[in-house]
């Protein structure tokens, strides 16, 4: 396996082992968030009734985004 890293390291023009291993916990994390962003949608299309989404939708739906009160945390 370290020679292996070792390899990877070289190849991808990484200055060290350790650069070369943020970068693929790095890629994971992306992974993951990806994944999350999926899942979410998937679920967000799988709820409730379909919708025609129109040019005129769109644009009732910025009017109550910009007119609707911030919340604080």
């Amino acid at each position: 396996m370290k020679t292996f890293v070792e390899e990877q390291v070289t190849k991808g023009g990484y200055a060290s082992i350790s650069e070369y291993l943020l970068e693929l916990i790095n890629q994971d994390q992306q992974r993951k968030v990806q994944e999350t962003i999926e899942e979410l949608l998937i679920e967000g299309l799988e709820s409730g009734e379909a919708i025609e989404v129109t040019d005129e939708w769109w644009a009732q739906k910025r009017i109550h985004l910009v007119n609707k009160p911030l919340q604080r945390q």
